[in-house]
């Protein structure tokens, strides 16, 4: 089922914060572990999940780091901060609270 883009918007960096927080991820495992949990629910694209992971690292969300492979390329992996993590805990209840009301009023 495809989801209007508006319903997306608003939740994309818990979504990727909450695929971080269970473990250091690079980009590409980000997008694909979002798409596979979601039953290809959620695709991201490569343009719209590095600005937001630029961001969360600007507003000390996340930390990168470096790993090189054994084939000697190197790749830059994501992981939360502290900060990032009472954020994360605290958009977790929000949206829990948010989606409960949403479901009293449509009647779920």
């Amino acid at each position: 089922m495809r989801y209007d883009k508006s319903l997306m918007s608003g939740t994309t960096k818990m979504l990727v914060m909450s695929l971080i927080d269970s473990g250091d991820k690079y980009g590409y495992e980000i997008i694909r572990e979002l798409e596979q949990k979601s039953y290809g629910a959620f695709k991201l694209k490569e343009g719209t999940l590095y600005p937001i992971l630029k961001s969360l690292e600007k507003d000390d969300m996340v930390k990168s780091f470096s790993f090189k492979m054994e084939n000697n390329r190197i790749r830059k992996y994501y992981k939360l901060t502290q900060k990032g993590r009472a954020f994360l805990f605290s958009k977790k209840n929000e949206w829990a609270e948010f989606s409960s009301k949403i479901n009293i009023v449509i009647g779920n």
